[in-house]
């Protein structure tokens, strides 16, 4: 018994050693903290930048393709797609450059970008037109997004279908996915628009130049108890989807699926408290484990009700059931975080989001955030 006393307290001693040790690290500067990269504020001419996604160049530079607001910052303000290039790691930043022009009657916005194993880069974004018709388009881009082909339409339906930045996601079979968030409306007026949405999923087995649908039923009554908004999907270990949601309950919902997408479990409560707000939850490549950015209103930190804040990080090692005490990255009571892309490198890994406040407006300043390997693996 002695013995085991011993052990226990020395097991004790290592772990505060090492915690120690850490602490100290990163006062010393031996392990880097989170940089930001860059800030985009709102202007008279440009009052709003928000809902992009970012890229590594086949030369290294980090590209940023974003929304940007010109008409007012709601969300049916005239917008192009523009993008921002950096070739000293996020350092300094390339003027704007114009991606796509206002094709809809009310503009284009909410990017993603995922590069094929062919080189080419996939442009999604969606084209609003009104209350009732809002679509996910593609174009291709063979020169590192210097120029951009022909439009493909993603969601094959019509009806207004929300699609956030960065949310298309290729499964290990190859297949590209794009989970949506369908809203029924009526007399293409606010009014007439359904708060609560249909989840469905639009997919491709062709690398993008055609698109299906799931099969779930577009006419379906949406959820009156609960408003379910905005899907995320994330592949897991055994091969199944798991699609989180955002909701007004108190936290994300997750449904899952064992044909790639194609049919889904009910969804219910998941592990991620929150607001009624998105989260953003992708696949680690130096671990395995799954790393969510979301804003956590679980009681580990203070938060206001309601308001979109803090922005924390989060681990899972066992697919989604469980997380790790989760570290802020943005802390302002006054805050509003939200909107976030990830994008791994090789030894970084870079948010863009939302990160607004009572004074500029919450969805009208865009930040990019470096977060090193060595601080996102501290423990």
């Amino acid at each position: 018994m002695q013995a085991k006393i011993c052990l226990i307290r020395f097991h004790i001693c290592v772990v505060l050693l090492l915690g120690a040790h850490l602490v100290f690290a990163v006062q010393a500067g031996a392990i880097p903290l989170p940089e930001t990269l860059l800030v985009i504020e709102p202007s008279e001419e440009f009052p709003r930048h928000s809902e992009g996604d970012v890229i590594e160049l086949k030369d290294g530079s980090l590209c940023l393709v974003y929304t940007r607001f010109s008409g007012g910052s709601h969300d049916d303000s005239a917008a192009k797609i523009v993008a921002k290039v950096s070739a000293d790691g996020g350092g300094s930043w390339g003027e704007d450059r114009v991606l796509v022009e206002r094709e809809g009657e009310k503009n284009v916005m909410s990017v993603s970008l995922h590069r094929l194993d062919s080189g080419e880069i996939l442009l999604f974004y969606l084209v609003k037109n009104s209350w009732c018709d809002l679509n996910m388009f593609v174009r291709r881009s063979e020169d590192d997004l210097q120029s951009v082909g022909e439009k493909t339409e993603v969601t094959v339906a019509d009806g207004y279908h929300v699609i956030n930045n960065d949310r298309v996601v290729e499964l290990s079979t190859g297949r590209l996915v794009a989970p949506a968030a369908l809203h029924h409306c009526t007399g293409d007026k606010r009014e007439g628009w359904a708060n609560s949405a249909i989840m469905r999923v639009f997919y491709s087995d062709d690398q993008g130049k055609t698109w299906k649908a799931d099969q779930s039923d577009p006419t379906a009554t949406p959820d009156k108890e609960v408003v379910l908004q905005e899907p995320g999907i994330v592949e897991l270990k055994d091969g199944r989807l798991m699609m989180y949601i955002r909701t007004n309950a108190g936290t994300q919902y997750f449904r899952y699926s064992s044909d790639q997408g194609e049919t889904w479990t009910d969804y219910g409560p998941g592990t991620l408290a929150s607001p009624l707000s998105p989260a953003v939850i992708e696949r680690n490549p130096w671990t395995g484990d799954l790393l969510a950015v979301w804003n956590d209103h679980s009681g580990w930190h203070h938060f206001p009700a309601g308001k979109r804040t803090p922005q924390c990080i989060a681990v899972s090692k066992d697919e989604g059931k469980t997380w790790s005490k989760s570290r802020v990255l943005e802390g302002d009571p006054e805050g509003w975080y939200c909107y976030t892309s990830m994008t791994f490198l090789e030894d970084q890994v870079i948010l863009s989001y939302c990160a607004g406040d009572k004074d500029v407006g919450g969805l009208n300043r865009l930040k990019v955030l470096a977060i090193p390997r060595e601080w996102l693996e501290m423990e």
